[in-house]
């Protein structure tokens, strides 16, 4: 492989030319981001639910728990 004098030109590196991005997508914020941001708050709720469920189970049986003694 030959190598190249600039490391702005690679040659042998294939892949042909880039993708135009837009301001947005530069910063890495661009459509995807979106999805990324709401999958993590339905994944952050979901949790937040089960650990409410959780607090909520242990409240209960540490109730009974006193009730008993």
């Amino acid at each position: 492989m030959t190598v190249s004098k600039n490391i702005n030109n690679p040659v042998g590196q294939g892949g042909g030319q880039r993708k135009r991005q837009s301001r947005a997508e530069r910063q890495n914020n661009g459509p995807h981001r979106n999805l990324d941001r709401q999958s993590a708050a339905d994944q952050k709720a979901e949790l937040l639910r089960k650990m409410r469920e959780k607090a909520a189970e242990g409240a209960g049986q540490a109730g009974d728990d006193t009730a008993r003694s």
